[in-house]
């Protein structure tokens, strides 16, 4: 695998390249209805469930369903893609996403909530990974950074939105609208198609990033991302459980922190293409820890809000830095997929192991302890900077 090469800034004196077109708003649309449809019913099924009498755990079993879904398509998108191209492996992912829900509408067993939200993942996954490429085919060079996180953006929407939508439309008894809305979100990437490339055009620019190794290279972003998306799933998952914390209190900390993600994704966007992705690595990982080390005084809902904006801003800035830097690295479609696979696998192995550790130690400690996992990669990132640093064009 390889190191990143910067690309240099644009002159003063050089017009601006042009960051949006036709195609990208397009593949910007696909994106927001797709995790529109995701967020729709995702914490909705679960909520039937326990409704129809299922049991935690069978509860726990369809959200499992659908990430099980989700990392076998992310799995497989990069060699889909290859094969049968952009249009076609997006309408596939829109159809799976889209027509699933519908079955909802007859009857709301957990056989059927369990292998409606394993078909979903599937789409979930190849809509995700297809229009993440998409984004970084269409976008120019030297300010792709800027326009990952303006796709960060329309990513954020979704799930401050819809996810609460969701849950307040079936607690009035309308969980078929709920359905219904899932179904027409999830088909609408099927408009877009038409406009859509099929295939990406080459890259003929020469970097050095993809001609020059290093070992380890190649795990090292997924590495870092990881252990962020570890916390996250952490936080989403166990603060509205934590003694002291009410539900309010718990659901304002998590916008606050989705809205802090949102922006820093996009600033750190432009300020990565400007000064380089790879900076931004160590200082985001520090604020992101310390995030979570504030954690531990779950009795102050100052602290609470003050530790989501940490660990919101840090989480925003490694979201975007590694994306861009994993796209200089490696092909488009390949860069969506281990970052989507990062993000995934990192989001449900955080709350499991964390649930084992916080039954013994408590919740404080837990989350310091989860603060800790995100600076144990630290080195990974020095690397990286250093890497990069290395292989840089003068300017």
């Amino acid at each position: 695998m390889s190191t990143v090469t910067q690309a240099p800034p644009a002159t003063r004196d050089s017009a601006p390249t042009r960051l949006l077109s036709p195609p990208l708003v397009l593949t910007f649309l696909a994106e927001f209805s797709s995790l529109t449809s995701f967020f729709l019913l995702l914490s909705v099924l679960p909520m039937l469930a326990a409704a129809a009498g299922v049991s935690s755990s069978g509860a726990g079993l369809i959200t499992g369903s659908l990430l099980l879904g989700t990392v076998a398509a992310e799995a497989a998108a990069a060699s889909a893609i290859r094969r049968f191209g952009y249009r076609t492996v997006l309408a596939a992912g829109a159809a799976l996403l889209g027509i699933p829900a519908l079955a909802l509408l007859p009857r709301e067993s957990q056989t059927v909530m369990m292998s409606v939200s394993f078909v979903r993942g599937l789409g979930f996954g190849l809509c995700g990974v297809t229009t993440g490429a998409l984004a970084a085919t269409l976008l120019p060079r030297e300010r792709r950074g800027e326009g990952l996180g303006l796709l960060g953006v329309v990513s954020g929407v979704p799930a401050v939105v819809a996810l609460p939508a969701g849950v307040w439309l079936t607690g009035h008894h309308l969980a078929a609208a709920v359905a219904v809305m899932a179904a027409v979100a999830g088909l609408l990437p099927l408009i877009t198609i038409r406009w859509l490339p099929s295939r990406g055009e080459p890259d003929r620019t020469p970097s050095a990033a993809r001609t020059r190794r290093t070992p380890g290279a190649g795990l090292r972003l997924p590495l870092i991302f990881a252990a962020c998306t570890i916390a996250a799933g952490v936080l989403d998952s166990f603060l509205p459980l934590a003694k002291g914390v009410s539900s309010s209190l718990s659901s304002a900390a998590l916008l606050i922190a989705a809205i802090t993600a949102t922006l820093s994704r996009w600033l750190a966007g432009r300020h990565g293409d400007r000064y380089g992705h790879a900076r931004l690595l160590v200082p985001a990982l520090v604020v992101a820890a310390l995030g979570m080390a504030a954690m531990m005084w779950l009795a102050s809902p100052a602290l609470i809000f003050a530790s989501m904006v940490l660990f919101g801003a840090g989480f925003g800035v490694i979201e975007n830095a590694t994306f861009a830097l994993l796209i200089e690295q490696l092909p488009e479609a390949k860069a969506s997929t281990v970052w989507n696979l990062a993000y995934d696998a990192g989001y449900g192995a955080g709350p499991a192991v964390f649930g084992l550790f916080a039954a013994r130690a408590g919740y404080p400690a837990a989350f310091a302890l989860t603060g800790i996992v995100v600076l144990a990669v630290l080195p990974a990132a020095l690397r990286e900077r250093k890497g990069t640093a290395s292989t840089a064009r003068p300017v």
